[in-house]
């Protein structure tokens, strides 16, 4: 059983097991409040979790997590670290292992699987995941299907773009514009668990910032000559 946080957009927790079968949901579309929501949240998909998959009815039971799964944006600095803290502080209490997921292949693989139930026998189309970096700016990442391990196939980003230039960054990555405004944290799991059976890394520790914070350390003070 796996556990998906992400705070990289909105809020998200999410429950699913090995096989990507969806037993929690529980999201708050707000991209500010991350630290007020992300509580009651876990709350919420630990409990909705033990009533089984979604869509079923069954006795509760009780919901054994052995991993975490941490989206690691691209997001804005402040949002993204408390989603992160609060999956690394989940983990360290029960010691379970972190999976890194980047948000955007979350949101890829959402996408993919979308298009696959619409026509599963075509070809899927170069597409870049489009989301909200604030200050006039987009972050997007360029995907071209998924690889042997049913991992989105990440060709560029992700990367910052002004969102009046992006059409004119995607048409020279010949990529199709799809903009995203909320990361599922179900489909973070999934892509950590996909990760977890083929024993791969997808994303180091750190995350994804793009962009330094506003906040930074202050300067030393000045020595007052005699």
């Amino acid at each position: 059983m796996i556990l998906g946080i992400d705070t990289s957009l909105g809020t998200a927790v999410g429950v699913v097991d090995d096989d990507g079968v969806v037993f929690a949901e529980h999201s708050r579309a707000n991209p500010l409040g991350h630290a007020e929501a992300i509580g009651d949240l876990l709350r919420e998909a630990l409990a909705g979790a033990a009533l089984g998959p979604v869509g079923t009815t069954a006795a509760p039971q009780a919901v054994a997590v052995t991993h975490v799964a941490a989206g690691m944006g691209p997001g804005p600095f402040t949002g993204l670290r408390v989603g992160i803290a609060a999956a690394r502080a989940f983990a360290l209490g029960r010691a379970l292992p972190v999976v890194a997921v980047p948000s955007h292949d979350a949101a890829a693989l959402q996408i993919l699987l979308a298009a696959a139930l619409t026509d599963p026998f075509a070809e899927p189309a170069r597409f870049a995941v489009v989301t909200d970096a604030r200050r006039r700016e987009v972050a997007y990442s360029v995907y071209e299907g998924t690889d042997a391990d049913g991992i989105p196939i990440r060709t560029a980003g992700p990367a910052l773009a002004p969102r009046v230039e992006i059409d004119a960054v995607l048409g020279e990555l010949r990529a199709e514009r799809r903009d995203v405004t909320e990361i599922s944290a179900a489909m973070v799991a999934v892509v950590a668990a996909r990760a977890i059976a083929a024993g791969r890394e997808l994303t180091g520790p750190e995350p994804l910032y793009l962009r330094a914070p506003d906040v930074t350390l202050p300067a030393p003070r000045k020595r007052v000559g005699s």
